[in-house]
């Protein structure tokens, strides 16, 4: 993650996920932490596979572990879809998708080698894709992706817990669980994408 995205603003909220105010991405991943909004995209092809990447080692929270498709932080006031869409074309590449909210994951971690937490309220989105979809990483936010049977992961992840961001599971368990969503939104158009560029960028995750 760049200097710059650590000052970008995250929206801060309380038990219930309602909006208190707002803190840079450096301020609120900082000991002990504010509950901010958050989000993790999960993709997902016909053969039920989900796309991880293994986080590029620049990232100041939980580097060169493997985490879900895509996560960041809505702008205060932003909506998921256009903050997450645009986050997936910064991190990958990706064109946009419509993106199915499956739930809220509230989690608090540290990570031991940056001294960084994250404490977030975290809403999980869904995107089913075809898994032909060009991508290309920016070898600043990604340094690996494979597409993964989500069967074998609870398995993998208590194993070697080090290799996996700490939210990994949780994500999942969202994603396994869930009854099969109708599309909560439709992919953002060019003018939806236009103006999310023009607001203050969310910061990633």
């Amino acid at each position: 993650m760049t200097d710059s995205r650590e000052r970008h603003l995250v929206e801060l909220v309380d038990d219930d996920g309602l909006p208190i105010g707002s803190e840079t991405v450096e301020v609120a991943h900082q000991r002990p932490g504010r509950l901010h909004r958050a989000f993790s995209v999960v993709l997902m092809d016909p053969a039920g596979r989900v796309l991880l990447q293994r986080r590029a080692a620049v990232k100041t929270r939980f580097p060169l572990r493997w985490a879900n498709t895509c996560c960041g932080h809505p702008a205060p006031g932003e909506e998921l879809a256009v903050s997450a869409n645009r986050r997936l074309k910064e991190e990958l590449g990706a064109s946009p998708v419509a993106l199915a909210e499956l739930g809220v994951y509230v989690y608090y971690a540290e990570d031991p080698a940056t001294g960084r937490v994250e404490w977030e309220y975290d809403h999980v989105l869904l995107g089913r894709v075809s898994g032909d979809e060009p991508l290309l990483p920016d070898p600043d936010e990604v340094a690996e992706l494979a597409w993964v049977d989500p069967a074998v992961l609870p398995r993998a992840i208590r194993t070697d817990p080090t290799l996996y961001s700490p939210w990994l599971a949780g994500v999942l368990n969202q994603v396994t669980t869930a009854p099969a969503p109708a599309p909560a939104s439709a992919p953002v158009t060019a003018a939806a994408d236009a103006e999310g560029d023009a607001a203050e960028r969310s910061g990633g995750r």
